[in-house]
């Protein structure tokens, strides 16, 4: 088995998981999370916990078991704290600002960049150089913060665009004669 599966998923207080069939559903004060559990995969609730093990001892099975505990890991820790993403914005005149459902960017191209942001996600700007991407769902804040990044990438030169905050670019020396 994973040894990763072999890890319970602790359900802390105010968080609520209910099992029906194959879908497990995590409720918490920032909001709800429904998984569908692949069939190869056994998720039993014991004593406050969620445990993950495979029903048959095949390869894909172990490897799926311990997926699925850290999708469930996510969903919880997304109920309880939520999950967060900061990009900077490095460049002369880039800028950013959220207004409603929409972030209006600019980036150096000749139009704006009008983005219209997903229900279960928010966009912040604290500042005009700085995006805070937030969600219960970890793979949807990351999916958010990757389309944002991809409008201006950073480049190698003068490290320009639109980079996450811990991301490290690094400069390559420009051609010499």
């Amino acid at each position: 088995m994973s040894r990763v599966a072999k890890n319970p998923v602790p359900i802390g207080s105010g968080v609520e998981a209910d099992l029906k069939g194959n879908s497990l559903t995590v409720k918490g004060p920032k909001g709800s999370l429904v998984l569908e559990c692949h069939t190869e995969v056994q998720v039993d609730k014991v004593d406050g916990e969620l445990r993950v093990s495979p029903r048959s001892g095949s390869r894909f099975a172990r490897a799926i078991a311990g997926t699925t505990r850290s999708l469930i890991n996510n969903m919880v820790t997304g109920v309880t704290a939520g999950f967060e993403r900061k990009l900077t914005l490095v460049g002369v005149g880039y800028r950013a600002k959220a207004q409603g459902r929409q972030l209006n960017m600019t980036l150096g191209f000749s139009h704006p960049i009008n983005y219209r942001v997903p229900e279960d996600v928010t966009i912040e700007t604290p500042s005009q150089t700085e995006i805070v991407v937030q969600g219960i769902d970890r793979q949807r804040v990351g999916q958010v913060a990757a389309e944002l990044r991809r409008f201006r990438p950073p480049e190698p030169y003068k490290g320009k665009g639109v980079r996450y905050s811990d991301e490290r670019v690094v400069l390559k020396e420009a051609k010499k004669k």
